[in-house]
C-alpha cells in the first residue's frame, strides 16, 4: 500500500490490464460466437436482394487465375477478344441460388458468341460449392476464391455481382443482386452489338 492508502503501482497496473483485458475477451467471444454462427464466413459479406446497375469508370479488369472446382484453371488473359461475365458467388446466398437456373440457361444460349462466364465463389465451403454447381447444372467454369483476393480487387461488397468485362479487357458494367434471363440477354445483346471484336 502507499502512504495514501491505495494500491501500490505493481497491483495498480495488474488491475487496469486485468480491467482492460475482459472488454478484449468479450470481444474475442461474439467473434468466435458470430464466425460459428455464419460457418466460418466473412460476416463483412452483404447479400443483395435487390437488382440494379452500378456505374463504374472503364477501367482495365484485374487479372486474375483462378482454379476450378472441376480441376485445371481459367484466366481472365485467355478470355480477351469475348465479353467476359465475372459472377461473384456463394452457395448460401438465397438470390445466388435465385439466379442459378438462369444464369445456366441464358450461358446455353450464347455458346455459339463470344461470350464466357466465370463463377467466382466467394467466402464458401468447396464441398457446399460442387453440390450447388451440380444441383443447379451450372455448365461455365467456376472455381473458389478461398482467400478473397479476387473479390477484393474487384471491389465487391456483397453478392451476388457480376463485373461484365469487354473483350479488350476493359471492365464496362456490374450489376448487383439476382439478374434475370430477359435483363441478363438484354446486356449480352447490347454488349455485343457495341463492342468491337478483334
Amino acid at each position: 500500500m502507499t502512504r495514501y492508502g491505495g494500491p501500490d503501482p505493481v497491483t495498480k497496473r495488474k488491475m487496469i490490464f486485468l480491467g482492460s483485458g475482459i472488454p478484449l475477451v468479450a470481444l474475442l467471444a461474439i467473434l468466435v460466437w458470430a464466425s460459428v454462427q455464419t460457418g466460418g464466413r466473412a460476416v463483412s459479406v452483404g447479400v443483395n436482394n435487390e437488382f440494379g446497375e452500378i456505374i463504374v469508370p472503364a477501367n482495365a479488369a484485374p487479372e486474375f487465375d483462378l482454379e476450378l472446382l472441376t480441376g485445371g484453371s481459367i484466366s481472365l488473359r485467355e478470355l480477351r477478344g469475348k465479353v467476359v461475365m465475372v459472377d461473384f458467388w456463394a452457395s448460401w446466398c438465397p438470390p445466388c441460388r435465385q439466379e442459378a437456373p438462369d444464369l445456366a440457361q441464358v450461358y446455353l444460349e450464347y455458346q455459339d458468341k463470344p461470350v464466357e462466364f466465370v463463377g467466382v465463389d466467394i467466402w464458401d465451403d468447396p464441398g457446399a460449392a460442387r453440390d450447388y454447381l451440380e444441383q443447379f447444372q451450372v455448365p461455365y467454369p467456376n472455381g473458389v476464391d478461398a482467400q478473397g483476393t479476387i473479390a477484393i480487387a474487384y471491389g465487391v461488397r456483397g453478392i451476388p455481382e457480376k463485373i461484365f468485362i469487354g473483350p479488350d479487357g476493359t471492365i464496362v458494367k456490374k450489376f448487383i443482386g439476382p439478374i434475370k434471363a430477359e435483363d441478363l440477354r438484354e446486356v449480352l445483346d447490347d454488349l455485343l452489338a457495341a463492342q468491337p471484336f478483334p
